[in-house]
């Protein structure tokens, strides 16, 4: 697909500089966010599908989302703490390379999409709670999970064909622990100034595209909120967006930071810090937010503790 255009058949990841000891400690630091990740989301899977109290549509997105993250994280994290044992430069195919890059960006496509889809149902059931069941009916929940998916893999095909279809005659070595679009588009001989330009206005359509429903909803959440005469009633009605909402400043603003802007080709340890909280930090955190700040999901998993604490007694 490839072959006509693009010279390396191979890259090399330079990773974290430092010391063999500063390299291990990165290790064991991240290999425990990344397994703390795993399990997090796991759990919450798990729970929502066997809890029929966890029966509704924000849970069932829920449970698409943390899939999502297992997956982000998985396809960046394994091949960065390999390159973190290995005593040399970390060396990548052209296969792999493409294939890392692209689910990178699919994935994260789609739960951008799916994000803007969950503020939606918040505010269904904020501001319309009687219509809620009928607006928001099974059919509806699975057709919108399906098309996120469907658009998120789709939109990223022609922006990872275009990146590889440059010639690399540079170099071949890219300063990130994984296949950074930035640093690819730094190695190519051809002017990808149009190219750049283009993938700028499709991240500023995805990231805004999902962000303005976001807005729009949340805006009038909370004045359906504030119109809750009672204390206690506007923190109940709140307390069932504040999970959502915390997840989506964290994700927003680590990806306008890092896609939407005119030159891709940013800094490499500006590119390194933010990518590490996208694939890192941000998955890592969302099973935490969205249990401790959940007393449904809080109970949920209580109870199945103590079945599981009853089960492994007798």
């Amino acid at each position: 697909m490839f072959g006509n255009h693009t010279s390396a058949t191979k890259f090399y990841l330079v990773g974290f500089p430092g010391s063999e000891k500063l390299h291990h400690i990165l290790f064991a630091t991240f290999c425990f966010f990344y397994l703390v990740t795993l399990v997090g989301n796991t759990v919450i899977i798990v729970i929502v599908c066997v809890d029929k109290r966890l029966q509704s549509p924000m849970y069932f997105f829920l449970v698409h989302l943390s899939i999502l993250e297992i997956l982000v994280t998985t396809v960046i994290v394994p091949v960065m703490l390999w390159g973190l044992l290995l005593p040399g430069i970390q060396v990548i195919s052209l296969a792999g390379c493409v294939a890392q890059l692209f689910l990178q960006l699919a994935l994260g496509t789609t739960e951008f999409s799916l994000l803007g889809a969950m503020a939606v149902d918040r505010y269904v059931a904020v501001c319309n709670p009687l219509r809620y069941s009928v607006i928001m009916n099974s059919r509806t929940c699975n057709s919108v999970v399906i098309v996120s998916w469907v658009f998120g893999f789709l939109y990223q095909i022609w922006p990872v064909y275009a990146t590889f279809h440059l010639n690399y005659c540079k170099s071949n070595v890219l300063d990130n622990f994984f296949c950074d679009r930035g640093q690819l588009l730094k190695l190519s001989c051809n002017n990808t100034i149009f190219i750049e330009f283009i993938l700028f206005l499709m991240a500023v359509f995805v990231l805004f595209g999902s962000l303005i429903p976001t807005i729009v909803s949340y805006t009038y959440i909370i004045a359906t909120i504030l119109k809750i005469p009672s204390a206690s009633g506007r923190r109940k009605a709140f307390s069932t967006c504040a999970s959502h909402f915390t997840c989506v400043v964290i994700g927003y603003g680590c990806c306008l930071f890092l896609y939407v802007k005119p030159k891709q080709t940013q800094a490499a340890d500006y590119n390194r810090v933010v990518s590490l909280m996208i694939s890192i930090v941000t998955p890592f955190l969302n099973p935490f937010i969205f249990t401790l700040r959940n007393d449904k999901v809080i109970e949920a998993l209580r109870d199945g503790v103590n079945r599981c604490y009853h089960l492994f007694k007798s």
